[in-house]
C-alpha cells in the first residue's frame, strides 16, 4: 500500500481536529486488514528492541527498570494514539537522562513524577499555542553540540556499572560524580568488566553478520548466561543483576527485580522523595521543579519533532508538529500516574518502526502492548540480566546518538562562528547541563544571526544619477537604495549613510523594492534616519516598498507624515522629486500626483 501524504498541519486546523491527527487520516484513506498485519508484526519487532532499551535508560537515570517499561507501555500507547505522526514511536529516550538523573538525586522518585507531569502540561501548552514548526528554528550547531554533549554524559556514567564500581556516595553534577567513580578506581571488577565487553562487541558485531534479529535479543540473554557462568566458576564473584540491584514492595509483597504485575495507578506525590523519605507537597517544593519540567518539555519536544522528521523522510508521509505536541504532553501527564518517567519520540525505535514495516500508529501501539505482554511472561528472567550489559547497551546508545563523524566534519567544515556554538554548546553541557547549554548557544546562535544579517543587508548613497533610476534624477535629489532585510542588527548600518545626506538636498528617494521584511528596530532606524530630514523640509520619497514593511509603517502612521511620501516604483518617484523641486520631469518620467500608492500584493 503506497503512502499518501499527510498534510494536514495548518495552524488554521481546529485544536479539536487535532488529537489522533494521524490515526484519523489513516482510517480515511481506508486501513486493510495487510495493513494491520504490517503494523502487528513492525509492532512486535519495536516492542523487542524497546524492551531492553527501557530498562537500561530507567536504570541511568536512577530508578527501577519497570520504570522505563512503564514509560513505553503507557506514554507509548498514549501518544501513539493521539498523535500527528504516522510512524512515530515513543517512550524513555536517553537524552532525557541528563535531565532526570540529577532531578532524581536531588528531589526523589516524587520529584521526578512531578517534573514530568509538569512538562506534559507545557508541552501541551506549547501545542495549542501552535509553536511546533518553531522548533525548527533551533541552529544545527545548537541541536550538534548538547547531543554530543549528551551522549558523553551518557556513556561516561555507564563506567560504574560496566566496571562493578562501588561507589562511595552518588553526587548530583556530572564533573562530581566522574570524580567519585575515579575515587572508586580501585573497587572496578574484572568480572562485571568481562561481562560488559563480551556484550558490547557482540552488541557491535551482531548486526554486521545479520539484521534479521535484533541485537540486544541476542546480546543481553548471552550476557545472562556468562554471568550465571561467571559466578559459578569463580564462588567469590557475585555479578550484579536486575534481580539482586532492585527490589520493589506491591502491597506488601516484595519482587526482586521486576514485578510480574501491569502498570497500576497510584499518586505521583506520594512516591518516596529526597532520601527515601516523604515529599512535601507544596508550592515551595514545586517552584524548584519548574526549571527541570520545562527541560524536560523543551527536550521532549526538540527529540519527538526531530524524530517524526525522520520517520517522514523515511516513510515519504508529513506529521502535525502540533498534535505531536499535544499527543506528548498528555502521555507525559498519564505517566507519572502509572509510575512511568517522562516520555519523547524515539529516533531509532522509530527508524526500526518504519523499516520493519509499520503503515499506521497502530504499530507503535503494538509496540506498547508488545511490552507489557513481556513483563506479565517474562519478568522473572529480565531480573537475571546483568548491569554491566545493560550498561554496554547504553554505552552503544550514547555512541550513536553523538553521530561522531558529523559532529568532527561540522567542526572541520563550518565557519569558525558556527564551530565556536557548537563547542560552547558541546562544554556547557556535559560542564553543566543541558538547558544552559542550550540557552547559551542559542543566544549565541541570535548575535551570529545579527551580524549575517548586517553583512547581508546593503545601501548606497547616490547624488545624483541612479544605475536604478530610469532617466536622470533632477539637482537637489540624493538616491538611497537599501538592499536586504532591516532587522535588528543590520537596521542601524543599512540606515546610517542617511545621516550624511548634504542640507542642499531637498528630496531624497529611498528605494526598498529589495527590503522585504522589517522589524520593530528597522522601523525605528528609519523614523531616526528621517528626522533630521524632515526638520529640514527634505522631502522623503519611499519607493516600492513590499507588503510587510508597508504593513508596518502605516501602523506607525508614517503614510500621514508630512513630508513623506510613498510611491509604487522609481519612475514616479523621480516626477514627485521634480515636481516637488519645480522641475520638469524627463521624458522617460510619467508624472502622477504624490500619493501614499498601494503596492502590490505578495504573500507574507
Amino acid at each position: 500500500m503506497a503512502q499518501t501524504r499527510y498534510t494536514a498541519t495548518s495552524a488554521t486546523i481546529p485544536l479539536t481536529d487535532l488529537p489522533a491527527a494521524a490515526l484519523r487520516a489513516v482510517l480515511r484513506e481506508g486501513y486493510l486488514r495487510q495493513d494491520f498485519k504490517s503494523d502487528v508484526l513492525a509492532g512486535l519487532v519495536v516492542g523487542i528492541v524497546a524492551l531492553p532499551l527501557a530498562m537500561a535508560l530507567a536504570i541511568g537515570v536512577g530508578v527501577a527498570p519497570q520504570c522505563g517499561l512503564y514509560t513505553a507501555i503507557i506514554a507509548g500507547f498514549v501518544v501513539a494514539v493521539l498523535g500527528g505522526s504516522r510512524m512515530q514511536v515513543s517512550g524513555p529516550t536517553a537524552a532525557f537522562i541528563v535531565i532526570l538523573a540529577p532531578i532524581h538525586t536531588k528531589f526523589g522518585m516524587a520529584g521526578l513524577l512531578i517534573s514530568g507531569l509538569m512538562g506534559g502540561a507545557i508541552l501541551i501548552a506549547m501545542g495549542v499555542l501552535r509553536l511546533g514548526r518553531l522548533i525548527q528554528f533551533i541552529p544545527h550547531p545548537v541541536t550538534t553540540g548538547f547531543t554530543a554533549g549528551i551522549a558523553t554524559v551518557i556513556a561516561t556514567l555507564q563506567v560504574k556499572d560496566l566496571c562493578g564500581l562501588e561507589l562511595a556516595s552518588n553526587p548530583e553534577h556530572y564533573l562530581e560524580r566522574v570524580g567519585a567513580m575515579f575515587e572508586a578506581r580501585n573497587t572496578a571488577s574484572l568480572g562485571e568488566l568481562s561481562i560488559g565487553l563480551t556484550t558490547l562487541a557482540m552488541l557491535v558485531i551482531l548486526p554486521r553478520t545479520t539484521r534479521r534479529v535484533p541485537a540486544p535479543l541476542i546480546a543481553l540473554p548471552v550476557s545472562a548466561l556468562v554471568a550465571l557462568a561467571l559466578g559459578r566458576v569463580l564462588p567469590e564473584f557475585h555479578p550484579a543483576t536486575i534481580a539482586t540491584r532492585f527490589h520493589t514492595t506491591v502491597g506488601g509483597v516484595v519482587f526482586d527485580g521486576i514485578p510480574q504485575l501491569p502498570p497500576l495507578p497510584f499518586v505521583p506525590w506520594l512516591a518516596p522523595g529526597p532520601g527515601g523519605g516523604v515529599f512535601a507537597f507544596g508550592f515551595d517544593e514545586l517552584r524548584p521543579l519548574l526549571s527541570g519540567a520545562f527541560a524536560i518539555a523543551m527536550l521532549g519536544a526538540i527529540e519527538s519533532l526531530l524524530s517524526a522528521v525522520v520517520a517522514d523522510g523515511m516513510a515519504r508521509t508529513k506529521h502535525d508538529p502540533d498534535a505531536e505536541l499535544i499527543s506528548l504532553g498528555v502521555g507525559n501527564m498519564i505517566v507519572p500516574f502509572f509510575g512511568g518517567i517522562p516520555a519523547t519520540g524515539a529516533i531509532a525505535r522509530t527508524a526500526t518502526n518504519v523499516r520493519a514495516g509499520a503503515r499506521s500508529p497502530i504499530a507503535a501501539m503494538t509496540h506498547a502492548l508488545t511490552v507489557l505482554l513481556a513483563v506479565l511472561v517474562l519478568a522473572p528472567l529480565l531480573g537475571y540480566l546483568p548491569m554491566a550489559g545493560l550498561a554496554a547497551l547504553l554505552l552503544l546508545v550514547a555512541w550513536n546518538m553523538s553521530d561522531a563523524k558529523h559532529f568532527i566534519h561540522t567542526i572541520r567544515v563550518a565557519p569558525k562562528s558556527d564551530v565556536a556554538v557548537l563547542l560552547t554548546c558541546y562544554v556547557l553541557t556535559v560542564s553543566l547541563d543541558m538547558v544552559v547549554g542550550v540557552s547559551v548557544g542559542m543566544v549565541l546562535a541570535a548575535l551570529l544571526f545579527m551580524r549575517r544579517m548586517a553583512e547581508v543587508t546593503q545601501a548606497r548613497l547616490a547624488d545624483g544619477n541612479h544605475p536604478h533610476v530610469p532617466g536622470s534624477v533632477p539637482a537637489g535629489v540624493a538616491v538611497y537604495e537599501i538592499s536586504g532585510p532591516l532587522f535588528f542588527g543590520a537596521a542601524q548600518k543599512a540606515m546610517a549613510a542617511l545621516q550624511v545626506v548634504e542640507a542642499r538636498t531637498q528630496a531624497v528617494i529611498l528605494l526598498m523594492d529589495e527590503v522585504h521584511a522589517m522589524d520593530a528596530t528597522g522601523l525605528v532606524a528609519l523614523e531616526s534616519a528621517l528626522e533630521p530630514l524632515l526638520k529640514h523640509k527634505c522631502l522623503a520619497i519611499l519607493s516600492g516598498v513590499r507588503a510587510q514593511p508597508m504593513t508596518l509603517l502605516k501602523k506607525a502612521h508614517l503614510d500621514r507624515r508630512e513630508g513623506v511620501v510613498f510611491s509604487p516604483n522609481a519612475t514616479e518617484a523621480v516626477a514627485v522629486a521634480a515636481r516637488h523641486l519645480g522641475a520638469d520631469p524627463t521624458p522617460e518620467v510619467t508624472a502622477r500626483p504624490a500619493s501614499v500608492a498601494t503596492p502590490p500584493a505578495e504573500p507574507r
